[in-house]
């Protein structure tokens, strides 16, 4: 008996450019092919900082499946992007499905990427690569993830998640890192892995050297229950880490270490997307 072929995969390829005009941060091109769109620009906190909205109508990740995003954020353009819901990577027995992030940040600009959390379904095979390029601008950025859909009791038994993020200051490399995990590994459960937890996330702003006054502040903010949380700040890059039970509570321990970093790093208070109180 012959084998099924394997399905042939959504391909989507979404492609944004932000410059100023007018004092006001403009999507200046957008193109895009598959599904992947963007709805519109939004302007909750004056026309600085232009919100924008990515949409996967599908709602989830499947087999085959090859999302690619591109970003360019032309001198002094502030750029906010997120997603209205969780992205979903499906179980498969076809090839691995992958997601690449690729953004330029020119002289003055700000990319804040601050998505939802990414729920991987148990026997699920992900590629995950993100590629930041500053040239005097500035990136936050963070990454919740959460093995097996745990409201339901399932657990990450099976599977291959391979992530890639890279980020680069005027042309030096001064974050890269490299995860596998595979699904049921000892690696999930082992103290020097992710000690049993079925949610890992990390915070990334690059682009400035964060104050030892102001990593204090960050380091202030506490976690409740069994959640552990580690802070290290480099010259032109800061990372927080989460690990623990509850991507709730990641969300909320980001958001919070961003309304610390972001005055630094856009020159304006943090506003709440709309979308996260819907």
């Amino acid at each position: 008996m012959l084998a099924a072929p394997a399905r042939a995969g959504w391909r989507a390829h979404l492609q944004l450019e932000y410059a100023v005009a007018r004092a006001r941060t403009a999507l200046t091109r957008r193109t895009h092919s598959g599904p992947l769109i963007v709805q519109k620009a939004l302007y909750p906190e004056g026309p600085d900082v232009c919100h924008t909205l990515i949409l996967h109508p599908p709602g989830g990740i499947a087999g085959n499946d090859t999302l690619a995003v591109d970003l360019k954020l032309n001198e002094s353009a502030k750029v906010l992007i997120t997603m209205p819901g969780a992205t979903k990577w499906y179980r498969t027995a076809d090839a691995p499905a992958t997601q690449k992030l690729n953004a330029k940040v020119g002289a003055g600009a700000t990319l804040e990427w601050l998505p939802p959390e990414t729920i991987v379904f148990d026997r699920a095979a992900v590629r995950m690569q993100t590629s930041i390029d500053l040239h005097g601008g500035n990136y936050i950025g963070w990454e919740v993830l959460c093995l097996g859909r745990t409201a339901s009791g399932e657990t990450y038994d099976a599977g291959d998640i391979r992530q890639t993020t890279e980020i680069s200051v005027a042309g030096e490399l001064v974050w890269s890192e490299r995860c596998r995990l595979n699904g049921g590994s000892r690696l999930l459960a082992a103290p020097a892995g992710l000690n049993g937890a079925p949610v890992s996330a990390i915070l990334l702003a690059a682009g400035q050297t964060v104050a030892p006054e102001l990593v204090a502040k960050c380091r202030a903010i506490k976690l409740d229950g069994p959640a552990r949380s580690g802070i290290t700040a480099m010259p032109n890059i800061f990372v927080a880490r989460y690990l623990g039970p509850s991507s709730e509570q990641a969300k909320c321990y980001f958001i919070d270490q961003w309304r610390l970093l972001r005055p630094q790093f856009t020159g304006r208070d943090a506003v709440t997307p709309r979308i996260w109180t819907t």
